[in-house]
C-alpha cells in the first residue's frame, strides 16, 4: 500500500541524498517525493510517498527520526490530510492534427470539466495545468489518450500533503498530544535508545 511521510528536514547540503540512500537500505521504493521550504527557517518540508507494507510504517518513521538531519516526520492519511498533486499536460492541437483547430475547443471543454486550466496555447499545442488528486490527475490524461489526442510531454510534481485542522508542524501535536487536539491517550513513539545514522557520504560536508 502507499504511504506519505511528511518530514521537516534541515536544509543543508547532501539531505535529498541521505533520504532516498535511506529508503534503499530499507528496500522500499520512491513513489514520489517533492521538496519546498517550510514555515521554518532553515527547514525545508519533504513529502515522501512510499509503496511499503502496512507494518512497515512504524520502521519508516523510525528510520527517518534516527537521521540528525530531521526535526519532525508524520505519516498522513487520505482520511486526515489534504493530499494534492500538481500536473502540466502538453497536448498536441495543431492543423495538422486529426480534428484540426476544431481540437482546440474540444479540450478547452474536457479542461472544464476536470477543472484544469490552460496556461499556454501555441500554434501546435495547448499545456493544461491541474491540481487535485492523483486519481483525477490520470483519469484526465486517460481520457485525452482515449480520444486520440497526442500528448506531447507530461510533468507532474508527486503528492503533497498537510494535515486537516488546527495543527501545528510538530509532529507530536500532528499525531494528537494531551496538549493538541487529538487523544489523549497518545503515546509519542520512543526512539531514545535508537543510534543516530552518521553522514554516509564523506565528499558532502553539513554545517555545524
Amino acid at each position: 500500500m502507499l504511504h506519505t511521510f511528511v518530514a521537516l528536514v534541515q536544509d543543508k547540503p547532501g539531505v535529498l541524498t541521505r533520504v532516498a540512500s535511506l529508503f534503499r537500505r530499507l528496500n522500499i521504493n520512491i513513489v514520489s517525493l517533492t521538496v519546498g521550504e517550510s514555515e521554518r527557517a532553515d527547514t525545508s518540508r519533504m513529502t515522501i510517498v512510499c509503496e511499503a507494507p502496512d507494518t512497515a510504517a512504524h520502521r519508516i518513521r523510525a528510520s527517518l527520526y534516527k537521521l540528525e538531519i530531521t526535526v519532525d516526520v508524520d505519516e498522513v492519511g487520505r482520511s486526515e490530510g489534504v493530499i494534492r498533486e500538481l500536473c502540466l499536460i502538453k497536448v498536441a492541437a495543431g492543423p495538422s492534427e486529426p480534428n484540426g483547430l476544431h481540437s482546440r475547443s474540444q479540450i478547452f471543454e474536457l479542461a472544464q470539466v476536470f477543472r484544469a486550466r490552460v496556461v499556454d496555447l501555441a500554434p501546435e499545442s495547448i499545456m493544461l495545468e491541474m491540481t487535485g488528486s492523483s486519481s483525477k490527475i490520470e483519469g484526465l490524461i486517460q481520457v485525452l489518450r482515449e480520444s486520440n489526442y497526442t500528448i506531447l510531454e507530461v510533468s507532474r510534481t508527486g503528492r503533497m500533503a498537510m494535515r486537516r485542522g488546527k495543527h501545528t508542524s510538530r509532529v507530536l501535536k500532528a499525531l494528537g498530544t494531551p496538549n493538541g487536539n487529538g487523544p489523549t491517550n497518545f503515546t509519542p513513539p520512543d526512539f531514545s535508545t535508537d543510534e543516530i545514522i552518521p553522514n554516509e557520504f564523506p565528499d558532502v560536508h553539513e554545517e555545524e
